[in-house]
């Protein structure tokens, strides 16, 4: 059974920073690339930042920066490092695996920033 578990979320002052950790299991994490995406009330979900297989990352403008995507092969994880964060970073945060057809969702992790 695939699981990703997100943990990390809570509420933050602007400027502040978190890290999210997201934990796969039941999948080769080491074949999967890792995303991380977001959504907010009333909008749609979008890509935050995405980490290859090998490495690459690429960033949505909104937060390029600002964070950071990171992957831990050893321990099955994922990191989003979130620094100066702003109140329209706030939403829930979901954790993406994908490898050709096969594509997973963590459960989501609420951030929100305060003003």
């Amino acid at each position: 059974q695939v699981q990703l578990v997100e943990s990390g979320g809570g509420l933050v002052q602007s400027g502040g920073s978190l890290r999210l950790s997201c934990a796969a299991s039941g999948i080769i994490f080491n074949v999967y690339a890792m995303g991380w995406y977001r959504q907010a009330p009333g909008k749609e979900r979008e890509l935050v930042a995405a980490i290859t297989r090998d490495g690459s990352t690429r960033y949505a403008d909104s937060v390029k920066g600002r964070f950071t995507i990171s992957r831990d092969n050893a321990k099955n994880t994922v990191y989003l490092q979130m620094n100066s964060l702003k109140p329209e970073d706030t939403a829930v945060y979901y954790c993406n695996a994908n490898y050709f057809v096969y594509d997973y969702w963590g459960q989501g992790t609420q951030v929100t920033v305060s003003s």
